[in-house]
């Protein structure tokens, strides 16, 4: 896949775990094809797809930021984000390495895809449609964390009401912005 549509996808994923590490998920979701040009420069010979794109070291390190440590959910984000970057390439016909140990790849729906083709973006944005519905639609009781909208964090989406009835806004600027929702 193409760097957009892993960074589509990271973003997405990152959203729905928490809206605040969407960039550090964005990073994670192309480090596993930039860790391949650090580790050339380390002097490591590495091939495409290969040791960065192994399913059970991003399972791993979601773990370990899970449940070991992590400061503000950011190794967390990163690691979901490199993550959905192999989730993303396992439906591409080249396939991704499950484990280390094994030379067998790992397809999702048969891995159709081609790098650069349609399908690719199609792909991306039913990922993102699906992850944005998530986000909106799961209830405030999900694992005790309240929804965007019980925490009044929704970015670019004002609530001009609100802020005309605590004072931060006058009635001027509340009038002219009332209907312009994003």
């Amino acid at each position: 896949m193409k760097w957009q549509n892993h960074m589509i996808i990271g973003a997405s994923f990152g959203a729905v775990i928490n809206p605040l590490i969407i960039p550090v998920a964005v990073l994670g979701s192309t480090a596993p094809d930039w860790l391949e040009y650090v580790l050339k420069i380390c002097g490591y010979r590495v091939k495409h797809r290969t040791v960065t794109h192994v399913c059970l070291y991003w399972l791993a390190a979601i773990a370990f930021f899970k449940l070991v440590i992590d400061w503000h959910n950011l190794g967390l984000g990163f690691a979901i984000g490199g993550f959905s970057h192999v989730i993303a390439d396992s439906f591409t016909i080249a396939g991704v390495p499950f484990s280390p140990t094994s030379d067998a790849r790992f397809h999702l729906f048969g891995g159709k895809l081609r790098t650069g083709n349609a399908g690719e973006y199609v792909v991306a944005g039913i990922i993102a449609l699906l992850c944005a519905g998530w986000v909106h639609l799961s209830p405030a009781s999900f694992k005790n964390a309240p929804t965007l909208e019980t925490s009044g964090f929704i970015p670019f989406f004002y609530d001009w009401k609100k802020e005309y009835d605590g004072g931060v806004v006058d009635g001027a600027e509340w009038r002219e912005n009332r209907l312009k929702f994003i």
